[in-house]
């Protein structure tokens, strides 16, 4: 009976772990500063939060985000190899930050002034990732179309207005180089946790195909 027992509740973990690897997560595909300025950028999101009240400032860490999606667990694998081949063709590129912008009336951001070499790397890597991020009509992938590194978001009318009221005079300059993305997922009743780290190489896409053409040449 005990020996029964046993078996059942090996199988019903067994189930439990199959079913959370197919339930959806959130992810988020991000760049992210140099630790000093990482640091810099997090006191000034800690001083809105206390200033104005905002909680959420402080808890969402400095990111720039090149595209966010919702997708089963078990997709996971195919979505990290194909994030993982297409960083490697990407260069790494200086970030360019000056001051402060808005969404009215609900975001509070850093300008990012250096946005063509963000958007290459967003169309490279959506290249041949994206076909995995679609979870299904109503849950596509969104690609960043605006790059820009959040302060405050979701706010309120009155933090909105007082805070933009004076970080539109504050001003700011920092960069960094690009030199990788992270990967990062959130589970239901979770916060985001990093998976994985890929790599900016430059790895030229035509030596990548002379490579496989070399493979499948018939061996003597």
């Amino acid at each position: 009976m005990k020996q029964t027992l046993m078996i059942q509740e090996y199988a019903a973990e067994i189930e439990l772990k199959a079913e959370k690897h197919i339930l959806p997560a959130e992810y988020l595909l991000v760049l992210q500063p140099h630790e000093a300025l990482w640091n810099e950028i997090k006191s000034i999101k800690e001083k809105f939060a206390n200033d104005y009240s905002c909680e959420q400032a402080k808890k969402g860490l400095p990111h720039i985000t090149l595209v966010r999606f919702k997708q089963f667990q078990s997709t996971e694998r195919h979505i990290r190899h194909s994030l993982r081949n297409n960083a490697r063709t990407i260069a790494p590129f200086k970030i360019e930050m000056k001051d402060f912008g808005s969404f009215p009336s609900h975001t509070i951001y850093i300008n990012i002034v250096s946005k063509v070499p963000i958007m290459n790397a967003v169309k490279t890597l959506r290249q041949h990732a994206q076909k995995f991020m679609k979870l299904d009509k109503d849950n596509k992938p969104h690609f960043i179309t605006e790059p820009h590194l959040t302060i405050a978001r979701k706010l309120q009318p009155w933090q909105y207005e007082k805070g933009w009221l004076q970080y539109q005079h504050v001003d700011f300059h920092g960069r960094f180089v690009a030199d990788h993305a992270l990967l990062l997922k959130r589970k239901a009743g979770e916060y985001y946790k990093q998976v994985e780290k890929f790599v900016f190489q430059d790895e030229k896409e035509e030596i990548v195909q002379g490579d496989l053409f070399a493979s499948l040449k018939p061996q003597p």
